[in-house]
């Protein structure tokens, strides 16, 4: 099976520039109907409309409401307001959020997602790590979350697919560290025994400058997990193992001349691992 994750820079090409190109990537993402795929960065506008571009089942995730100032605004108008200028659509204006697509013929057994960055957590965290109060709150300001469905196909094969898209901070790795320790507790403690796990997204810390992925790959066998792409944007399995993985270049994400996203894909090609 073939798992994706692409964080969508909210549909715009890098550089930006006036034209969006969000149908366009979600498109190209899924032209070849693979099995799993993981969206961030997607404007709260278009959260519903993406399982109808890449014409799979999809269940999303907002992870900021669309805003104008302090005040909510439903998210056709933040639609509205950032369309002059496409590059606002990373603003406030727009919102944003993430999907998950996966087929067709899969049956939903559950959908829930866990806030990455509440008031109590960032506060705890943020006594821990010597925060001042101004960098708890900054921390807690931009909403985070990790989604995740569960799911059975015909063939009785049943999976809990994650994403994860957890905070920017290059300054201080600790922050998005403990939201992605946070995350994968809560995905283990949703897991049931027959589940295969896959946990994907922008973890916005690599594979080597985390303590939370090095301790999920070197856990003991029966709780061991695999990891797989060695900058920000990666996959972590369990119950599986990638055959290969690799990042697109650049030349297959081009459309009329821009390169777009700021990230490229990754893609895993996963194995099933027998039960037992």
């Amino acid at each position: 099976m073939v798992v994706r994750t692409w964080n969508l820079f909210h549909g715009n090409s890098f550089p930006s520039s006036r034209k969006g190109y969000l149908r366009e990537m979600v498109e190209l993402i899924t032209a070849d109907r693979p099995d799993v795929v993981c969206l961030q960065e997607i404007p709260a506008w278009a959260l519903p409309r993406v399982g109808e571009w890449g014409q799979m089942q999809s269940v999303w995730a907002r992870a900021r409401r669309s805003k104008l100032g302090p005040f909510p605004i439903p998210a056709v108008l933040g639609r509205a307001l950032t369309a002059p200028h496409h590059g606002l659509a990373r603003s406030g204006f727009a919102g944003q959020g993430n999907a998950i697509l996966f087929p067709n013929e899969a049956k939903v057994r559950e959908d829930k997602s866990i806030t990455l960055n509440t008031n109590p957590f960032c506060e705890e965290r943020g006594s821990l790590f010597g925060l001042s109060a101004g960098e708890m709150v900054a921390w807690e300001k931009e909403r985070r979350v990790l989604h995740l469905v569960k799911y059975e196909l015909p063939n009785r094969l049943r999976f809990l697919v994650g994403n994860l898209h957890a905070t920017s901070r290059p300054g201080d790795l600790r922050l998005p560290d403990a939201e992605l320790r946070r995350g994968m507790n809560f995905v283990i403690r949703s897991s049931e025994l027959e589940e295969t796990l896959i946990v994907a997204g922008d973890f916005n810390i690599t594979r080597d400058a985390s303590t939370t992925v090095q301790e999920l790959v070197n856990a003991p066998i029966e709780s061991r997990w695999t990891s797989y792409g060695e900058q920000i944007d990666q996959v972590l399995l369990r119950r599986a193992v990638a055959t290969s993985v690799r990042v697109w270049p650049d030349e297959e994400r081009v459309y009329n001349g821009k390169l777009l996203s700021d990230h490229a894909p990754v893609e895993v090609q996963v194995e099933l691992r027998p039960k037992g």
